[in-house]
């Protein structure tokens, strides 16, 4: 295995720390993903990146910061990679998925603060996440009024820190915001890469980013099979990785592993036997290392076969058309794509809700279980709406809400398997 130690150090991580989170992410992934029975060969690429998540792919990132490129990190969807690609810059997620740092992080954010933006502060107080060492540019946006208020703190703590303001409303009014957001949003990558935006790189960031859509697509459908060619887990895993590695590299592995899988629903292969349980996660984003949720369901005779969440299809399965002829054209383009994000934040959000019916059809989904981050505003007041539609439509659906600790593990498990039971009498 290669030593990064001096890679690490050169970054300012806390390398004592960073050892002690790498080693308990190594046992948890191991107990939690190799564990796992009849998984597909290609998910291997994965496990690799995931050996490798803080190491090659941060020397790949550093290499390409010696050769000019602009890293550019950030915490959501509503942030173009195209944008990104166009400049020949590294576009990168960020870490915010574990309990870490958190007493650090609440001598300047109040307790009831959601665990996602909690573990965003206790990473770079902790000195423990090489994703944002490594950036050139960090891009926070106004999504929720608790990232809103806490980019303002994390501002003094990291290089450079851009805020993008979001609508809130799906009218003509929020779309030409979200358009004036990313027009600066070029002007400020063109000012730190020192490269212009053309139509030809933006075409070229556009197919780039599109195949990567592409390609979850692909997995997405083939998870309507019966019995499920891959677990949730797994499937989840590969949205998580999505935001980290190389895109090319990605696309070509996610196609590899979907021939795989196409072939093991021919053949009738499946990680869980035929007629198991089958439930749709709708809900708040599920950043890396957090798999508490997806673990609970699919060791309790269930299998997850698929993702309403920004880590998950709302986050992949609108394309960016790559039509003009002029950056402005292809802006208008990459706006229209992003704007149909329903995020919980877009007030009244139809389509949502709408949206997770048709993934149940098309899914063979038994149920859905909506998942909300403890003092996540807009996902919990939304959750009961979405419940309430759901179950007219016959929909079974539970709700739960949790944060990034283990202590009420056993309590959720308990709930699942009551609600699987629910779904087996259905």
């Amino acid at each position: 295995m290669t030593d990064y130690t001096e890679m690490w150090t050169s970054l300012g991580l806390d390398v004592d720390g960073h050892n002690a989170l790498l080693a308990g992410l190594g046992k948890a992934y191991t107990d939690i993903f190799l564990s796992q029975k009849n998984r597909p060969e290609g998910m291997k690429y994965f496990d690799f990146v995931m050996s490798e998540v803080h190491g090659l792919r941060i020397k790949e990132i550093v290499d390409a910061k010696a050769q000019g490129r602009t890293v550019i990190g950030s915490y959501c969807v509503f942030v173009p990679e195209e944008l990104v690609l166009a400049v020949d810059g590294v576009a990168v997620g960020l870490c915010a998925g574990a309990e870490l740092g958190f007493e650090a992080a609440e001598a300047l954010l109040p307790r009831n603060t959601c665990s996602l933006i909690k573990s965003m502060f206790g990473f770079k107080l902790g000195k423990l996440c090489p994703y944002v060492e490594s950036c050139d540019v960090i891009v926070g946006e106004n999504t929720c009024d608790g990232k809103k208020k806490a980019y303002e703190i994390f501002r003094p703590l990291v290089k450079d820190l851009y805020v993008m303001d979001l609508p809130q409303t799906k009218s003509e009014t929020g779309r030409q915001l979200l358009k004036e957001e990313y027009r600066k949003f070029i002007a400020k990558l063109e000012k730190e890469s020192g490269k212009k935006v053309t139509v030809q790189s933006l075409k070229k960031g556009i197919e780039i980013v599109n195949a990567k859509r592409k390609a979850m697509i692909r997995l997405a459908a083939i998870r309507a099979a019966d019995p499920a060619p891959i677990s949730g887990l797994d499937a989840l895993l590969i949205n998580q990785v999505f935001f980290h590695d190389d895109p090319a590299r990605f696309t070509d592995s996610v196609n590899k592993l979907c021939d795989e899988l196409e072939e093991r629903v021919k053949n009738h292969k499946g990680v869980f036997p035929k007629g198991t349980t089958r439930v749709i996660v709708s809900g708040c984003p599920m950043a890396v290392p957090n798999w508490k949720l997806p673990l609970l369901i699919e060791t309790s005779n269930a299998v997850i076969v698929g993702e309403e969440s920004c880590v998950g299809e709302r986050g992949t399965r609108w394309l960016t058309e790559s039509k003009g002829n002029t950056v402005e054209e292809l802006l208008d383009a990459i706006t229209d794509r992003y704007f149909n994000v329903d995020c919980a934040v877009f007030t009244p959000n139809p389509s949502r809700v709408n949206y997770v019916k048709e993934m149940t059809k098309k899914l063979h989904a038994d149920g859905v279980i909506h998942y909300s981050l403890q003092f996540c505003q807009p996902y919990i007041i939304e959750s009961g709406p979405v419940e309430k539609e759901l179950e007219k439509s016959h929909i079974p659906t539970l709700r739960l809400e949790t944060d990034y600790s283990q202590e009420d593990a056993g309590q959720l498990k308990t709930r699942i398997e009551a609600f699987n039971e629910r779904l087996k009498r259905k």
